[in-house]
């Protein structure tokens, strides 16, 4: 199954499996297929989605897949090219086998996602080809329907102050903040994913902005007028003069994405992804009261 190679691997090894064709002994050439040209002393295979209309030539191997949870369009194809000469035994692209077995290592390339690695196959090709897990990571987090930050400080109703300090802060949900886990699954590969805000950036119209790790504070009357200790901002002007007298106000979250595949190769992986909120916010002067 797919293991992730380190992170000297030569790319550009892959890159040329897309410029000769296959000439290794006693093996018929790839074909005229571009996406599935081999390099010398290598055999090549393209693995082709459903419904994908194939070129003249080549070795296009059908594979399927459908996640558990949502998306029913299948990954883009992956490049399977044969190496040779094969690794020692003890490497980890075996996957269990070992030279002799009916099968053969080869060098993965998921141009997708630009994951590479090695994938042991049987003698006959990728007919069902491992699929890209961290493809599946994406659908998963397809399926949470993650939303921007449901913020519950500032209220686009309220009333705020320049020069007095604002508490910042949001609910929190599975869809607004996390943690979201869902799977998805294509063939005998399974991926669980895990989504959390790892953090807010606030811009407030005024030109300035603010990152803040967390939720942010609920502010309590106690506070009197102290600054949040997690996220806050201080208005240095009012806003007036601005579309609707206030200030146009983006809440975008950034969100950790954990991934480990659960069934099938032993793999994990890490992403993001970013959701925003918009809103609004009124801000007037002090009014000083005489005696």
């Amino acid at each position: 199954m797919l293991r992730r190679l380190l992170s000297s691997a030569p790319v550009a090894l892959l890159l040329a499996a897309g410029l000769t064709t296959a000439a290794h002994a006693g093996e018929d050439p790839i074909g005229n297929d571009p996406n599935c040209r081999g390099q010398w002393l290598a055999v090549t295979t393209c693995a082709q989605d459903p419904g994908t209309p194939s070129t003249s030539g080549g070795s296009n191997h059908q594979a399927s897949s459908t996640a558990e949870t949502g998306g029913s369009s299948t990954p883009p194809p992956c490049t399977y090219t044969k190496l040779v000469p094969q690794p020692p035994a003890d490497n980890l692209g075996w996957d269990g086998h070992k030279p002799g077995d009916k099968g053969a290592v080869y060098q993965v390339y998921c141009p997708d996602t630009m994951r590479i690695g090695v994938s042991w196959i049987p003698d006959g090709g990728p007919a069902a080809p491992p699929v890209d897990p961290e493809v599946l990571a994406h659908r998963a987090v397809d399926s949470m329907k993650l939303v921007g930050p449901d913020i519950a400080s500032p209220q686009a109703a309220g009333s705020y102050a320049v020069g007095v300090p604002m508490w910042l802060w949001v609910n929190q949900s599975p869809t607004t903040f996390g943690p979201n886990t869902a799977t998805a699954s294509a063939g005998a590969v399974t991926v669980s994913a895990t989504a959390r805000v790892a953090s807010i950036t606030w811009k407030f119209g005024d030109g300035t902005s603010v990152t803040c790790n967390g939720p942010g504070t609920v502010y309590q009357a106690s506070s009197g007028m102290k600054p949040s200790p997690t996220c806050g901002h201080t208005f240095a002007k009012s806003s007036a003069g601005q579309s609707g007298q206030k200030f146009a106000l983006a809440a975008t979250s950034t969100w950790q994405v954990d991934w480990t595949v659960t069934a099938g190769a032993v793999d994990t992986g890490q992403f993001t992804e970013v959701r925003q909120s918009q809103s609004q916010v009124g801000v007037g002067e002090l009014q000083a009261v005489g005696n």
